[in-house]
């Protein structure tokens, strides 16, 4: 992949955070002192409250990132992957 045109995810996630907040959800930076790989980021709006990891297109997931989102899935948890602000819209499109 021609990486000379992709976003960076910074930007992604930057973009993406500005579109949420004016949509009236929260937006969190998630970190975790004690555990690694976790999703970037936090978005709660109304009690729905969605996890998810950004990355640039062409970008992959760390095992470890793979791992800490199936864990979240499996405790039922909303999570998703995102490699454009568009996603994070249609992820959080129907958030009411």
């Amino acid at each position: 992949m021609d990486t000379v045109n992709v976003p960076l995810e910074k930007d992604i996630e930057k973009k993406a955070c500005e579109w949420a907040k004016s949509q009236g959800w929260l937006t969190y930076k998630f970190t975790s002192p004690n555990r690694r790989s976790v999703p970037d980021r936090i978005f709660v709006k109304h009690g729905h409250v969605v996890f998810i990891e950004l990355k640039r297109p062409g970008g992959r997931l760390t095992s470890g990132q793979e791992r800490e989102i199936e864990k979240l899935r499996e405790h039922g948890a909303e999570v998703h992957v995102a490699y454009s602000v568009e996603e994070v819209q249609r992820y959080l499109g129907t958030g009411t």
